[in-house]
């Protein structure tokens, strides 16, 4: 092993005088970025850094379903390597070690070396590292004893592969490595392929968890172990377009067609015939039990690939149990109306088969609980196409909704537009007519919409002339329309006309799926936001203990102020709104409060940033105690 002298001077030449060295490629490149852009010192040594355990926490929290699916795959490589002395680390996209597999025996040394659970591996702070660099590159990579930048590391040997997620973002880091290894970097190439393969598999593992109202579609350039090990996987919805993909596929979807410069989330939503001389309905051809020669796929540059699909399977509870069978897949419109959530599930499952049918649907559901939302999931799932139109009944004054709805003709009333003006009704012809709140639409209007209904023409205000419509109806309200029907408001023959089939949406407090949803929002704020927010376990708690009545819109509004508030994306209790905060002391007991916080405050010579380090919470967080 080389001295640390003589590896801070190589890095140096390198890094700082330019000079060529027999390194490898990736090595080099690491030493640039952590001399350039993280202004690192090779000569100042750095021990290795564990996460407080709260932080640690929440780290483990957002990667628990990825370290669910691959615990299997994880255990099978560490049974493989725990007699050569390595350790596993399972690292999320920020470096931090969320799953940890190693012999108790070394535990000190381990933690002291950082191959320990909440190490932090970021190359930023770690330096030159097997997990820093491969987060970087994506790629897979060794990192042996003096490759590394930082020199309390040269004496240990890591090999890490990336793992991505169904749509190519790099979601975890799989590493193995070892205290010390006196033998060369060429003997760690079997650990290589060993990380690269199992990576790969937790990949395919991930993909078909998430994807299970899908095709997939699995390849291989042998057919020995397609069934079993195959070197790609793509998800496919029911009209043959991509859902999501593992690594490997991405790369054999972009080798076929001579990409450049494109992503994995770029392919997402494109035609499998792009790509291959197949159509959706060639997939049952691919299915275990044919011969291999029938498994043949071509694509269009000429390459051929060995196939085997999966067909879709869905859950559906019944009172027997769980069935499972084989059917069309749910739409991707329609995919993430569920998050685990059995009432929703069922929802789903419906609406996929309602989607497509000239079958008038009532959504009945509390305000806020997503009624729109489902309804234009039900649009987009259609073949068709057309126009969405929505209208809320609730929200027109009653003396314009009539040419509102239908429109009227040049002069039909003073102030009428010059040339006339096309209805709602009209203009969602060949799409979907969307009538929100429909319980609140005037008793004279409905008799109008239901001969709209029941005769598929409309005639608009102050014409003579009818003309043809064709639309599939989707009504919502959050009222039970058979409690108006009984006070005279609503008419039962339109109600029959409406509600050919009924959607229920749960409200929210009654959903399963709850803590997912809430990451949802956060990734969907967090993209507008260019911005990742991590929601600490007290909020969390907080959020489940409300009721929710304003249901999932109220939820997005809570979280968005959450996300303006928080500090570094952290999001504690004191970022949630004042009612959703823990119960508060009587004033007498603020006060006390808020002369016990000053106290403290001068023991740190009012200085906040220390206050706040003592306390454990954010600087802001201590602001805000002041100010309340």
């Amino acid at each position: 092993m080389v001295s640390t002298l003589s590896h801070i001077k190589e890095i140096e030449r390198v890094a700082l005088g330019g000079q060529a060295s027999g390194r490898d490629t990736p090595v080099v490149q690491s030493w640039l970025r952590c001399v350039h852009d993280y202004q690192l010192d090779p000569a100042s040594a750095q021990e290795a850094y564990i996460v407080p355990e709260t932080t640690l926490k929440e780290h483990r929290e957002q990667a628990e379903e990825l370290i669910r699916i691959g615990r299997s795959g994880l255990e099978t490589l560490f049974n493989q390597i725990a007699e050569q002395h390595y350790v596993l680390l399972l690292s999320d996209a920020r470096g931090v070690t969320v799953d940890f597999m190693g012999d108790p025996t070394f535990d000190n040394q381990l933690r002291k070396a950082g191959l320990y659970l909440g190490s932090e591996w970021s190359e930023s702070r770690a330096g030159t590292c097997a997990v820093g660099a491969c987060i970087v590159s994506g790629e897979p990579v060794i990192i042996h004893q003096d490759d590394h930048f930082d020199t309390s590391h040269i004496g240990l040997t890591c090999t890490a592969a990336p793992i991505f997620d169904t749509l190519g973002d790099l979601t975890a880091v799989l590493d193995i490595s070892q205290l010390r290894s006196p033998t060369a970097k060429a003997s760690q190439q079997l650990a290589l392929h060993l990380v690269a393969a199992t990576a790969r598999r937790i990949e395919f593992a991930n993909l078909m968890a998430r994807t299970r109202n899908d095709w997939v579609l699995r390849l291989s350039r042998s057919p020995d172990f397609l069934d079993v090990d195959p070197d790609a996987a793509i998800a496919l919805d029911g009209a043959g377009r991509v859902t999501g993909l593992t690594h490997g596929g991405f790369n054999a979807l972009a080798r076929t067609m001579k990409l450049t410069g494109f992503s994995a989330s770029d392919l997402i939503g494109e035609k499998i015939d792009s790509f291959f001389e197949m159509e959706i309905d060639d997939l049952p051809r691919f299915m275990r039990g044919k011969t291999g020669g029938e498994r043949m796929l071509r694509a269009h540059d000429g390459a051929v690939f060995f196939a085997s699909s999966l067909a879709p399977v869905v859950t559906s509870r019944q009172a027997g149990g769980i069935l499972s069978k084989a059917q069309e897949p749910v739409p991707r419109a329609l995919r993430d109306l569920s998050l685990g959530d059995p009432t929703m599930e069922a929802v789903q499952a419906k609406a996929a088969k309602l989607a497509g049918r000239d079958i008038a649907i009532l959504i009945q559901g509390e305000t806020g609980t997503g009624k729109e939302y489902l309804a234009r999931a039900l649009h987009d799932s259609r073949s068709d196409g057309g126009p969405f139109v929505a209208v809320n009944c609730a929200a027109i004054p009653e003396h314009l909704i009539e040419s509102e709805l239908f429109g009227y003709a040049p002069g039909a009333f003073t102030g009428a537009a010059p040339k006339g003006k096309t209805g709602l009704v009209e203009a969602a012809n060949g799409g979907t007519l969307f009538l929100d709140e429909i319980g609140d639409m005037p008793l004279a209007l409905q008799s109008r919409f239901l001969r709209v209904l029941s005769e598929g023409e409309v005639v608009p205000v102050g014409a003579l002339k009818p003309r043809p419509v064709r639309f599939k109806l989707v009504s919502a309200s959050h009222q039970p329309l058979q409690s108006l029907i009984d006070a005279g408001r609503f008419r039962a023959d339109l109600f029959y006309r409406i509600n050919a089939a009924t959607l229920r949406l749960p409200p929210l407090k009654e959903r399963q799926d709850f803590a997912a949803l809430v990451d949802q929002i956060l990734m969907r704020i967090g993209r507008d936001n260019a911005e990742t927010y991590r929601l600490q376990p007290a909020a969390l708690d907080a959020l489940r203990r409300h009721d929710w009545p304003g249901n999932l819109r109220e939820l997005t509004n809570t979280l968005k102020v959450a996300a303006a508030l928080s500090d570094g994306g952290a999001i504690g209790p004191d970022c949630l709104p004042d009612h959703l905060q823990p119960d508060r002391p009587p004033h007498s007991a603020e006060t006390s409060d808020a002369d016990a916080l000053r106290a403290a405050l001068q023991a740190c010579d009012n200085n906040i940033s220390a206050l706040a380090r003592k306390l454990g919470v954010n600087r802001s967080t201590i602001h805000r105690r002041l100010n309340r």
